[in-house]
């Protein structure tokens, strides 16, 4: 069960992160994020509404408005490390914020089977070879290096704050819920600095409308990965399910191949074939 939801939350991750990637070559960062986590506000409130999730209030939900903070920090984080490049480099650093989790996930007493032990070297391996990392070419800024580490560290406190703020299915939609409206204030927020310091807030053709579709798409899958790597954690190892969660990159580049027919590098074919062997080792130990 928990190789299965960290599996669907690599899959939703990977196609979030297409799909996103996509929506900023024509409209802000920024603006994608508050327009898509807003339509999930909108979803998770009526899903909350009709589950009765309002009952499931309660101190643990400190960790979802935690999350809820330290996500938009990471995201942005990595736009700006992604915009310093070069993104071959700074794509598969960004995956190491797997450390987090796991190494939460072991101070909690876990201890992987030397199968386990693994099949995470080698997932994560693949993981950052997928990226395609250069290994030669221009120099990396500082300042990309730091902001990098800055979002992979962001993006594995998420994963654990969300593992923690709730214990049932009801509890997890309302933690959603604090997550997304806490991102989309703080993002919120940070839009209306940006367009204070004169960048735009949208595209010079006005609210890409055509768009919502894909920006709802983006949204509520990043809302959905959430869940689904809330229930692995809490059914399983924690430093399984961030391991297996975290092979996403491996998905948004396959997605760039078959739908933008980007043509994968030697290493990053040999990155998606080692995640591969990973998932393997980890889901059978």
């Amino acid at each position: 069960m928990t190789a299965l939801f960290a599996l669907a939350t690599s899959l939703l991750w990977g196609l979030a992160d297409f799909g996103g990637g996509l929506l900023t070559r024509r409209t802000p960062a920024l603006t994608v994020v508050v327009v898509s986590q807003s339509i999930a506000v909108v979803v998770l409130g009526a899903v909350v509404v009709a589950t009765g999730g309002w009952s499931e209030t309660g101190p643990q939900l400190w960790f979802a408005v935690a999350a809820g903070l330290v996500g938009p920090v990471a995201m942005l984080a990595f736009y700006k490390a992604l915009a310093l490049g070069p993104m071959g480099v700074v794509s598969p650093l960004g995956s190491l914020g797997v450390a987090v989790p796991v190494g939460v996930g072991l101070v909690l007493g876990e201890r992987p089977g030397l199968l386990q032990f693994a099949g995470i070297l080698v997932a994560v391996a693949g993981v950052c070879l997928a990226g395609g990392p250069q290994f030669r070419g221009a120099a990396v800024q500082r300042q990309a290096i730091a902001l990098t580490l800055l979002a992979a560290f962001g993006f594995g406190a998420v994963m654990a704050l969300i593992a923690e703020a709730s214990t049932t299915l009801t509890g997890l939609f309302l933690a959603l819920f604090v997550q997304r409206v806490t991102n989309v204030a703080a993002g919120g927020l940070a839009l209306f600095v940006s367009v204070r310091r004169g960048a735009p807030a949208l595209p010079a053709d006005g609210f890409p409308w055509r768009s919502l579709p894909a920006l709802a798409f983006v949204g509520l899958a990043d809302v959905a990965a959430n869940g689904t790597y809330s229930i692995a954690a809490q059914h399983g190892p924690v430093t399984v399910a961030a391991v297996l969660a975290s092979l996403y990159p491996v998905v948004t580049a396959v997605a760039a191949r078959g739908v933008l027919r980007e043509r994968l590098r030697a290493v990053q074919a040999a990155g998606a074939g080692l995640a591969l062997v990973g998932t393997v080792l980890l889901a059978s130990g």
